[in-house]
């Protein structure tokens, strides 16, 4: 996994991996790793959009927030 870059200093992400049709995802203080995919409630219009935020650095947390909780 690579760490989160985390550039506002307060994400609740600590480290992701990015597969081709996925993205797992670990946060701060939790073991268990949550995988979102084009197949799984999340859909591949999420999951490239959280991919483009985990390499980024900035803005993952709030985006499943915002945007997956809901879905999964």
């Amino acid at each position: 996994m690579d760490r989160y870059r985390n550039k506002s200093g307060n994400s609740g992400v600590s480290a992701y991996e990015i597969g081709s049709d996925n993205i797992i995802v670990l946060f701060r203080g939790n073991a268990k790793l949550y995988r979102y995919s084009f197949g799984g409630g999340a859909g591949s219009y999420h999951v490239e959009n959280m991919k483009r935020f985990a390499i980024n650095g900035n803005g993952l947390n709030a985006y499943i927030n915002t945007h997956i909780k809901k879905l999964v």
